[in-house]
């Protein structure tokens, strides 16, 4: 096999890996977002997160893992639309921001 080809496919396999891990931690920042917002007394709108940053942090163990950041809308009144966010160190919720009021800063969350 061609190393162009065995590279592409390496590639390819890359991408594969980061989308299937995105969908499984976008699931956990909506939950994070959900609990928050319950929490709160706030209205999660559009019922889901969108992405806002994709880079790299490190953990307690000084290992490198993806950091992300999730956007999110929610209503303390139902007639507003406030802009939240969920940050994420691979799979682990370390902050969900609602406002100004920070909701969840446990590095325990999953």
């Amino acid at each position: 096999m061609p190393v162009f080809e065995i590279l592409s496919l390496a590639a390819l396999g890359a991408l594969a890996w980061l989308w299937y891990d995105s969908l499984q931690v976008r699931g956990i920042g909506i939950g994070a977002a959900k609990s928050a917002c319950a929490a709160e007394d706030l209205q999660l709108l559009d019922d889901t997160v969108s992405i806002s940053s994709l880079g790299l942090g490190r953990d307690d163990n000084g290992r490198l893992l993806l950091r992300r950041v999730y956007g999110f809308d929610y209503s303390d009144n139902g007639d507003n639309r406030r802009s939240g966010s969920v940050v994420m160190l691979g799979q682990r919720v370390l902050v969900v921001n609602v406002g100004l009021r920070l909701v969840a800063s446990n590095p325990t969350l999953h």
